[in-house]
């Protein structure tokens, strides 16, 4: 589905990614792992359109998407959430999650303005398929609130309901669970497999080993800008060149 072939990235004379290879498989839930600093978040604001490789390819569903805007990639099929949260926080639930539907919303200006039948029924639809998609991260209840009421672990599940208002074909999960504590986790990994059974592909970056573990079919992992090792997540806590590099070399003997 996703495929990066011997990407790169260097920032002047800092290289921070170095001929970086996986692929990313249609269904289930692929995760990219790595100390931090190790070039998660590069790699998920090369996919997006955010930066642009130095070198190398990445392909999606077969067409190469390393030049386009990150606009047109969205509408290919790819849907993102960020580390750090990002919300409209004096608007409802419903509110955020329409907006992240307005690409699909084909009314014209004078509809608009002048409140013409087909911008009400487009609307109409883009919230009752709102309310659905709340209803997928069991926020539906709080649909008329604002979201500056939520609290942190809500802020991630409205979040994860914007971006599948685009309608993806990949989800991009970045550090979902970031700043959360044990009991917020283990209910975020009961959404993501909520999601993963309604039969989205997801690609998640994370630096919680465990968290990780209990999601992911597949697992690369990235250190130093570089891919040490790939495989099943059995194989991961297995790996020598894995655990030296979240435990130093040291600890690991």
């Amino acid at each position: 589905m996703l495929k990066l072939n011997k990407i790169s990235k260097h920032f002047g004379g800092l290289q921070v990614l170095q001929d970086v290879n996986f692929n990313v498989p249609q269904g289930g839930i692929f995760g990219l792992i790595g100390p931090n600093g190790a070039g998660k978040t590069t790699v998920f604001n090369l996919i997006t359109g955010l930066l642009r490789a130095s070198g190398g390819g990445i392909e999606f569903n077969g067409q190469d998407i390393s030049t386009i805007a990150p606009h047109k990639i969205t509408k290919r099929g790819i849907a993102r959430t960020f580390q750090n949260i990002r919300v409209f926080k004096d608007m409802t639930l419903l509110e955020n999650v329409v907006v992240g539907m307005h690409d699909q919303m084909n009314y014209g200006f004078s509809d608009l303005l002048f409140n013409l039948g087909p911008y009400r029924r487009i609307e109409a639809r883009a919230r009752v398929r709102a309310l659905e998609l709340l209803s997928w991260v069991r926020l539906e209840h709080k649909a008329e609130m604002l979201a500056d009421s939520l609290s942190y672990g809500e802020q991630r599940k409205l979040e994860f309901a914007r971006a599948l208002a685009t309608e993806p074909k990949l989800l991009l999960l970045d550090e979902p669970v970031a700043g959360m504590n044990p009991a917020e986790k283990t209910e975020l990994m009961r959404e993501i497999l909520n999601i993963k059974q309604r039969g989205y592909s997801i690609f998640m970056i994370e630096h919680d080993m465990r968290f990780v573990m209990g999601l992911c079919d597949r697992i690369a992992v990235l250190n130093f800008g570089r891919i040490i090792a790939e495989g099943t997540p059995d194989q991961i806590k297995s790996n020598q060149e894995v655990i030296e590099a979240y435990l130093g070399k040291d600890e690991a003997e």
